[in-house]
């Protein structure tokens, strides 16, 4: 995880702001870093570009600084992400060197003659890129620049075009209107040597597609939906089907470069807790499976942290009256199916190190950090956007008591763990949501299809970049198992009844038919319980949701904030 920033103007390099040069290094504290460059723009203006990383190091055996900068050519690299697989084949040591070299050898190999057109082996390069990514590439000798998100959209990146300059950053410079966020429906391309007009406005980028003749029903640029629906009744999805094998490969080979290999936190002293991963842990299925998933691939002296955000909230809290037993952190239900959880992985994983984290946020705090949040998830600006970026937020800062078995006194404890894992996307692509099974009964298997189908296509375009910001803001990296280009592909070309089985509901020796294929396969790694949890949005299950009024509505805009630099 890094952050990038990069801005081109006519009339020299302006400083960084305090409060934005803090918000990068929050994401890479590991190394700051620029370098400052000039090129002639249209009829010999002269054009500056200033870029800025900073470094969370993840990959390697050491601190690889940042921006890139190639002395002979000129050229530099702002890389935020892990390329996993290039043109198929595994990145050894530092993948931001191993993508440069490329990109260089791609630049010098291109045709440059054509203004339009150039550029095709550095975009060539780009597309065969496996893993979640954001990037600005300058190629000096042609003076180009790139710049994109992954086709799925997995880290952020933003941009603001006007008069003055051009500037792209992972966060925003203030919480104000002119920041938008880069589409992840290409890669695009900025020719500096040409301009519109005589006011020295910087030409339209031009998008560049990520895959080369695709077919018109392409999803997400990684392939086709299987549209193909039942010609008559089938049985049940059950234990004995192949798919679910077939899944837990895809999900252990999608674990595996996620999780091995990720060096020490600095500064960790021999002896000391080895933990290294975190799981943001509802007690939910998507996130349980990929608890357990982990703990088949980590070795027996690493522990995984499993992070469970409870809020007060003050409307909950004015109902529950003064004679409660239980805390107003432990009715979370997601502190409640995060327990049961954990006490399932406990059983079926005895000599993992399990840690349960119990992170409890007092509506003070909330508030305390209001503005930073607003701040990070800016332009998504509605109070949804809000009460999911509370709930990540909070947990991803992995600070409160914790417990390696259910029957420990917790501990206060703040995680060590710098790459966190998230479940999101199995819905999208398994069935899981209560629309889900309403559009089959509406419409049977057509209806469902198309459902999928539209969540399917716009994962890229929702709020990946807006959790991007606001988890990274705390030195860490959040990684999305479900959303491995290859378990995606998998996953949209294996037909709807192998995933989901709406014709069949459930009963008392089947489990629910949302999803069914990774319940049962939650079944088979031995948490029945898991199996059988239903599903529950985040900000209702962690309580962020609706805190001053009830009557309030997801689609409200929130009322921003100065942001102060506070957390």
């Amino acid at each position: 995880m890094c952050g990038i920033h990069a801005i081109v103007t006519h009339d020299g390099i302006p400083t960084l702001s305090d409060s934005l040069r803090r918000s990068l290094a929050n994401r890479g504290p590991d190394h700051f870093g620029q370098v400052e460059t000039r090129v002639n723009g249209k009829q010999g203006a002269r054009l500056s570009l200033a870029f800025t990383s900073t470094v969370l190091a993840l990959r390697g055996d050491h601190v690889t600084p940042q921006p890139f900068h190639d002395a002979s050519t000129g050229s530099v690299l702002c890389w935020n992400g892990e390329a996993w697989k290039l043109a198929g084949q595994a990145v050894e040591g530092n993948d931001g060197e191993a993508v440069l070299a490329r990109l260089l050898a791609a630049a010098a190999d291109d045709d440059d003659d054509d203004d339009d057109a150039g550029g095709e082996a550095v975009l060539d390069v780009l597309r065969c890129i496996e893993g979640p990514f954001a990037f600005i590439f300058f190629d000096k000798p042609s003076s180009r620049l790139f710049y994109g998100r992954d086709r799925l959209g997995r880290r952020s990146l933003l941009v603001n075009r006007d008069d003055s300059g051009f500037v792209l950053s992972s966060v925003a410079e203030t919480a104000s209107p002119g920041w938008f966020e880069v589409e992840a429906d290409g890669i695009y391309v900025v020719n500096l040597t040409r301009e519109d007009d005589e006011r020295g406005v910087f030409v339209s980028p031009s998008r560049r597609p990520w895959m080369i003749d695709q077919a018109a029903d392409t999803i997400l640029n990684i392939g086709q939906l299987n549209m193909t629906t039942p010609s008559e009744a089938l049985p049940p999805l059950g234990s004995n089907s192949s798919v679910i094998r077939r899944l837990h490969e895809e999900l252990t080979e999608s674990m595996r470069m996620r999780v091995l290999h990720i060096p020490a936190p600095p500064k960790l002293e021999e002896g000391s807790n080895q933990t290294r991963v975190a799981v943001l842990f509802s007690g939910g299925l998507d996130c349980t499976v990929l608890a357990r998933v982990a703990s088949e691939l980590l070795p027996q002296d690493q522990g995984i942290d499993l992070l469970n955000v409870a809020f007060e909230n003050p409307r909950v809290a004015l109902h529950r009256g003064q004679d409660v037993t239980t805390s107003i952190y432990e009715a979370c239900p997601d502190r409640i199916t995060g327990r049961k959880a954990f006490a399932e992985l406990a059983v079926v994983c005895p000599s993992r190190k399990w840690r349960f984290v119990a992170v409890d946020v007092p509506y003070t705090e909330t508030l305390a950090h209001r503005s930073q949040v607003i701040y990070l998830m800016h332009p998504h600006n509605t109070e949804m956007d809000l009460s999911i970026a509370y709930a990540l937020y909070f947990a991803a800062r992995g600070a409160g008591v914790a417990q390696e078995r259910p029957s420990d006194a917790p501990q206060a404890y703040s995680t060590t763990a710098r790459v966190l894992f998230s479940g999101l996307g199995a819905d999208e692509l398994f069935g899981g949501y209560s629309r889900h099974l309403a559009a089959f009964e509406r419409s049977g298997y057509p209806g469902l299809v198309d459902e999928i189908k539209l969540d399917v296509s716009r994962l890229g375009k929702r709020n990946l970049g807006r959790d991007d910001r606001i988890m990274a803001h705390w030195g860490r990296e959040v990684r999305f198992p479900y959303l491995d280009e290859r378990l995606v592909r998998w996953a949209i070309e294996t037909p709807i009844w192998e995933k989901c089985d709406f014709q069949h509901p459930e009963t008392e020796s089947r489990v629910e038919p949302g999803k069914r294929v990774l319940r049962l396969l939650a079944e088979e790694l031995g948490m029945p319980s898991v199996a059988r949890e239903k599903k529950r949005a985040i900000q209702f299950g962690s309580r962020t949701a609706k805190m001053e009024s009830g009557r309030t509505k997801g689609t409200n805009l929130v009322t921003p904030m100065i942001h102060d630099g506070a957390g």
